[in-house]
């Protein structure tokens, strides 16, 4: 799995050619790993949410570590960790300063719950 994280900034908002640059650069990424039949799923995060603590107290707003937020997601299909650590190489956000953090997954199944 490939996290999208990035640092939000209220001092720059990114104009319409900017906007649409970065909507080239993400369809095309997720694109060619598309076409490597290697994507299983994407999704890009809203930003409305709340967190539920361990007391039960409800936070509204997303989970802002080391003054980032989780952009996204995307579950890949791959042989290693270093051949997803190199499809995110090629990620846009990187472009913006954010960063990927590649993990791996394990399936849970009904009898795990």
């Amino acid at each position: 799995m490939l996290l999208f994280r990035y640092e939000p900034s209220s001092d720059y908002q990114p104009n319409e050619a900017e906007i649409n640059k970065q909507n080239q650069l993400w369809g095309a990424f997720i694109g060619n790993i598309a076409l490597m039949e290697k994507l299983v799923s994407t999704h890009q995060l809203g930003f409305e949410g709340a967190q539920i603590l361990a007391n039960k107290t409800v936070v509204q707003g997303p989970n802002m570590a080391d003054k980032q937020l989780l952009g996204g997601n995307m579950v890949v299909t791959v042989n290693s960790l270093e051949e997803a650590t190199q499809i995110a190489i090629e990620c846009p956000i990187l472009l913006l300063g954010g960063t990927v953090e590649v993990r791996t997954i394990t399936p849970m199944t009904i009898s795990q719950l």
